[in-house]
């Protein structure tokens, strides 16, 4: 027989698990407590931790954030939402937030017991969030209030405070452009592909129809239709361009051979002394130019057959400019409450690796020199003997100072939850660390604007889809703190990883050539470039119309020629799949948790005087 537990949390915890497999018609669904984000993917439910003392907010919000992942569970299907999905961000948002709407309130008809579990967890996320403190309509968020209307007409209860705060904003906008659209709800309630089609006709009204994409329910006679004007129009120029063509092309041909020679006689007589010039211009091939334009630079120094469609879309900002600092101050008090349970191990490996690294800046000198420091501990012989001469000495740099580390994170959805945390933290950690060592950070952040395309897929669609576009993305490169930025002064900016909705697509190996463009024109002597990722590159919208390993390829490509080129010491770290296979000094850890150990070790390794040491780790190709 087991054990019985005695955490007095334990029979709660397994008595919601139990409710929330029953209500999500999921028997076999993995329940867990933890203290990263609530979610819910495939057959597994994270839920908020609960503590022994098991507070009366604790166990409201574990109660409200199970029964609404449930319902979403049952009540929702992911095929039908991604058949009606929009292109753009903010239809997106609004897209998502009112189907999760739509879910809680058919399973609050259907179980009214969960409405106010989930009013509970409602009133938590709008006082974590600040929502009763905003005063001005363009600070709260539009899909919220929307998701708050959707919930409010459909339960037909009054939402928690600060949470009807936000919907009393955006009220009277939403009700001026959606109203009607609004009068058609109860209709569309229990059916999730007619609700999608009157979620797609509500964000049209309400603004944003340029971001809805294709519509998913268009029938195609449209394209038929087309397809017989182009047949049509391919067939005509057949008769009316052809005639006469075969006659007429030997005539065509001998008047312009014969004008481009009276040309080129007239030119040659105009000016005597450009006679040489001229005379090489004769010489060319009748009807070329005398110089083509230069060809368009290529888009990767790596990799001349990469190819991107548009870089009109793409953005390079710093961290600070996407938030405001009242926000990056309350995410990174978010960081820091989530990492709470680690600060004691992180606080341990931080220690380790600045004891690591001053043991390297202990003095050394050179002794018996001419100028210099006066050698105090050498007077005793001039005391002894006053015709000695006076010795003097010099300190010796170490070589780590004159260094400059850049961390790059993966900002993608797939590094939502813990491993975002751990990186973000560790980043923390590693900047204030190097920094008392007078090594500069530099930190750095990749991620897209968008998923499936943004505007890059949208312009490729009106310009005709064409086949093999390149990289059908925007891209977002972040800099969370220059090299020469103090931390203290961008201490909150890593808390912008916790915003909801930044995390997206990664395209590694333009990222990596963006890193390393900016290192190469760093002054230091040493440059040290870590990548932190969970693995391959990925982008549906550019890998749905290009070859498969597309992305793949260039990272690659990337990687030879930072390595070739040896101006910047390359290594990676894998949190949970092998990227050894891309890079040759890498780390891969099985546990997000061994991600802050990885970092500490293997950089301090990397500045061991020792070539021995260094060699070893030059040939690390897995987590120890």
């Amino acid at each position: 027989m087991s054990k019985p537990s005695d955490n007095p949390a334990d029979p709660f915890k397994k008595a919601l698990s139990d409710t929330a497999r029953t209500m999500a018609d999921a028997r076999e669904m993995t329940v867990s407590y933890s203290v990263d984000p609530p979610g819910l993917s495939g057959e597994a439910m994270r839920l908020p931790q609960i503590t022994r003392r098991m507070t009366r907010d604790e166990v409201l919000l574990a109660r409200g954030t199970a029964d609404s992942l449930a319902l979403r569970h049952r009540y929702h299907n992911t095929a039908t939402h991604a058949r009606y999905m929009p292109q753009g961000d903010m239809a997106r948002e609004l897209y998502q937030a009112m189907e999760d709407a739509r879910c809680e309130a058919v399973g609050a008809r259907y179980m009214p017991g969960t409405a106010g579990n989930i009013d509970a967890r409602i009133g938590h996320d709008a006082s974590r969030k600040g929502y009763a403190q905003i005063r001005d309509r363009q600070d709260a968020p539009l899909p919220v209030a929307a998701s708050y209307m959707i919930r409010e007409m459909a339960t037909g209860r009054d939402l928690p405070d600060g949470a009807d705060h936000v919907l009393d904003l955006w009220r009277g906008f939403i009700e001026e452009r959606a109203g009607g659209t609004l009068e058609g709800l109860e209709d569309v309630l229990a059916d999730q592909g007619a609700f999608a089609r009157f979620t797609r006709r509500m964000i049209e009204d309400l603004g944003f129809g340029d971001q809805l994409g294709d519509d998913p329910d268009d029938t195609g006679d449209e394209d038929e239709g087309t397809e017989d004007d182009s047949e049509d129009q391919s067939e005509e120029p057949e008769n009316p361009d052809s005639q006469g063509d075969d006659d007429s092309a030997e005539d065509d041909s001998s008047d312009e051979d014969g004008q481009s020679q009276d040309a080129a006689q007239a030119d040659l007589a105009v000016d005597e002394d450009g006679e040489d010039e001229m005379s090489d211009e004769a010489e060319m091939p009748e009807g070329e130019a005398p110089m083509d334009p230069p060809p368009p630079p290529p888009h990767s120094e790596a990799s001349a057959d990469y190819k991107v469609f548009t870089t009109a879309n793409d953005e390079e900002i710093r961290a600070e400019d996407l938030a405001e600092p009242a926000e990056l101050e309350r995410l990174r008090a978010y960081l820091d409450q989530q990492l709470e349970p680690l600060k004691g191990a992180v606080s341990r490996l931080a220690n380790k690796l600045q004891r690591r690294l001053q043991a390297q800046q202990n003095r050394s000198w050179l002794f018996d020199l001419e100028e210099g420091t006066l050698d105090a501990g050498r007077l005793a012989r001039v005391v002894a003997n006053p015709t000695t001469p006076l010795s003097f000495k010099q300190e010796k740099d170490t070589e780590f100072r004159d260094t400059v580390v850049t961390l790059l994170l993966d900002n993608s959805g797939s590094m939502r939850g813990r491993p975002i945390s751990i990186a973000a933290i560790c980043a923390d950690v590693l900047a204030r660390t190097l920094e008392r060592c007078n090594v500069k950070v530099e930190i750095l952040g990749f991620t897209t604007r968008a998923w499936k395309g943004g505007m890059s897929r949208e312009a490729w669609l009106n310009d005709g889809r064409s086949l093999q576009p390149g990289r059908l993305n925007d891209l977002r490169h972040i800099i969370y703190k220059h090299a020469d930025a103090p931390w203290r002064r961008v201490r909150p900016n890593l808390g912008l990883m916790m915003k909801e909705g930044l995390l997206k697509e990664n395209i590694d190996g333009e990222a990596l050539e963006w890193a390393h463009r900016r290192m190469v024109g760093r002054p230091e002597a040493r440059k040290i470039l870590m990548v932190i990722s969970d693995g391959a590159p990925v982008d549906d919208s550019t890998l749905s119309v290009n070859p498969a390993n597309y992305l793949e390829r260039h990272l690659r490509d990337v990687i030879a020629m930072v390595e070739k080129r040896r101006a910047v010491e390359l290594l990676a770290i894998g949190i949970g799949h092998d990227v050894t296979r891309y890079y040759d000094r890498a780390v891969t850890i099985t546990d997000v948790e061994q991600l802050a150990g990885a970092m500490t070790e293997q950089l301090a390794a990397l500045f061991d005087q020792d070539p021995r040491a260094r060699a070893r780790f030059s040939g690390i190709r897995r987590a120890s």
